[in-house]
C-alpha cells in the first residue's frame, strides 16, 4: 500500500512506483503506446514547449478550483479519463479508482472495458460518466445507454478515434491479446451472460452519432476530436461537449499532441459547448496552462493507473490529491484565483531568456 512518507512527491514517482509493483506485461499495456510511439511522447513535450507569463498583485489569497460541468459541481477542473482494465493494476479495480474519485469529489469516466460492472462501481456513490464505443449490434448498444442510465450515469463520453484498433507493438511482442483468465470485460455482458468483444467500427458515422442522440436525453461529449472542422461538425449536430483526445497515442502514430490541437478547436466551437481535453498531464502547470488555452476542464489516465497499482484507493487518491496541490500554488504564482482567471496571454512558447 502507499505510505505517504515523503518518497512520492510527483507523478513520476508514483510512476516509478508502479513500474516496480506491475507484472513487466501489464506495465507496458498501461504505459506503451501505437507505433513509435511519438504521438505518446508528443503528449508531453508539447506542455515543455509553453512558459507561463505570470501576472502580480492580483490578489490571489482566496483560491477556488471548483467548477461546473455539464450540471455536475466538481472539486478542480481535473477529471478521471476512461481507462481500461484497472484490475491488472489492483484486485479492487474500478472500484478501488471511483471510491478515490468520490472522495475527491470530481468525475471518474468508467470504460466500457472496466473490469468491474457500471453497477458495482456506481455503488461508491460518486458522479460518473460513460465512455462508449458504439456498436454496428444497434440493439447491444442501445442496452449499454439504458444500462449505464440506470445506474446513475451523467453523461455518455462517445469514442471516435477508433475505427480499427491501433497496432500497439509492445503488445504485441508479450503477445498480450486478451486478459488474464478470470477477468473480463464486465460490461461486455449481454443478456445471456455472455461477454461480447468491443468492436472497433469502421462504419461509425455522424448519422449513427444522431441515433444515439435518439436514444437517451443523457448530455454526449465526443472523445477523439483533433480537427477544427469535427469541432464545428459537434457544434452543428447538437453535440453537448468535446474532448480533444489522440487516445494517449495508442491509435494514430503521428497524430498531433492534445495541447498543440486545443487551440484550433476552441475557436471552431466559439463558446458554444466544453472543450476538455486529456494526453499528457503530469503537473500542475500543466493544467493551467491547458486551461489557459481554452480547456474547461482536463482528464487524466495512466497516472490514474499508477496510483491504483501502488496503493488501490489510496494510491488515486494521492494523484488527485498531488495535481490539486500543485494546480492551486501554479494558480496562485500566475495570478489567478479561479480557474477563469487564466487567459491565453498567460502562456507564451518563448522560452524565457
Amino acid at each position: 500500500m502507499l505510505t505517504l512518507d515523503g518518497t512520492q512527491l510527483n507523478l513520476a514517482d508514483v510512476a516509478d512506483g508502479a513500474r516496480r509493483r506491475l507484472d513487466p506485461v501489464h506495465w507496458d499495456f498501461f504505459a506503451g503506446g501505437a507505433g513509435d510511439e511519438r504521438t505518446l511522447r508528443a503528449n508531453e513535450d508539447a506542455f515543455t514547449r509553453r512558459w507561463i507569463l505570470p501576472r502580480i498583485l492580483r490578489g490571489t489569497r482566496d483560491r477556488d478550483l471548483r467548477i461546473s460541468l455539464l450540471g455536475s459541481r466538481v472539486s478542480m477542473p481535473v477529471l478521471i479519463a476512461p481507462t481500461a482494465f484497472h484490475r491488472l493494476a489492483h484486485p479492487e479495480g474500478e472500484v478501488a479508482t471511483a471510491r478515490a474519485a468520490a472522495d475527491a469529489d470530481t468525475i471518474m469516466v468508467v470504460s466500457m472495458a472496466a473490469t468491474r460492472p457500471v453497477e458495482e462501481i456506481a455503488a461508491v456513490g460518486g458522479p460518473l460518466w460513460f465512455q462508449l464505443y458504439p456498436q454496428s449490434d444497434l440493439a447491444f448498444t442501445a442496452a449499454l445507454v439504458r444500462r449505464a442510465e440506470a445506474a446513475g450515469c451523467r453523461a455518455l463520453v462517445v469514442t471516435v478515434d477508433s475505427p480499427v484498433f491501433g497496432r500497439r507493438e509492445r503488445d504485441l511482442r508479450h503477445r498480450f491479446v486478451d486478459l488474464p483468465p478470470g477477468l473480463v470485460c464486465e460490461n461486455m455482458r449481454d443478456p445471456s451472460g455472455r461477454i461480447r468483444d468491443i468492436e472497433m467500427d469502421a462504419g461509425l458515422d455522424w448519422g449513427r452519432i444522431g441515433r444515439l442522440r435518439d436514444l437517451t436525453t443523457l448530455p454526449i461529449l465526443l472523445k477523439g476530436i483533433l480537427h477544427p472542422a469535427d469541432a464545428r461538425l459537434a457544434v452543428a449536430h447538437g453535440i453537448d461537449g468535446v474532448l480533444v483526445s489522440n487516445h494517449g497515442g495508442r491509435q494514430l502514430d503521428a497524430a498531433v499532441a492534445t495541447l498543440d490541437a486545443l487551440p484550433g478547436i476552441v475557436a471552431a466551437v466559439e463558446g458554444r459547448l466544453p472543450v476538455l481535453l486529456d494526453g499528457g498531464i503530469r503537473r500542475g502547470t500543466d493544467i493551467l496552462v491547458a486551461l489557459a488555452l481554452g480547456a474547461t476542464a482536463v482528464l487524466i489516465g495512466r497516472p490514474v493507473l499508477w496510483g491504483l497499482a501502488v496503493g488501490g484507493t489510496d494510491g488515486v487518491r494521492h494523484v488527485l490529491d498531488l495535481l490539486h496541490a500543485d494546480l492551486d500554488r501554479a494558480m496562485a504564482l500566475a495570478g489567478a484565483a479561479v480557474p477563469g482567471d487564466l487567459t491565453g496571454d498567460l502562456v507564451t512558447t518563448a522560452a524565457p531568456g
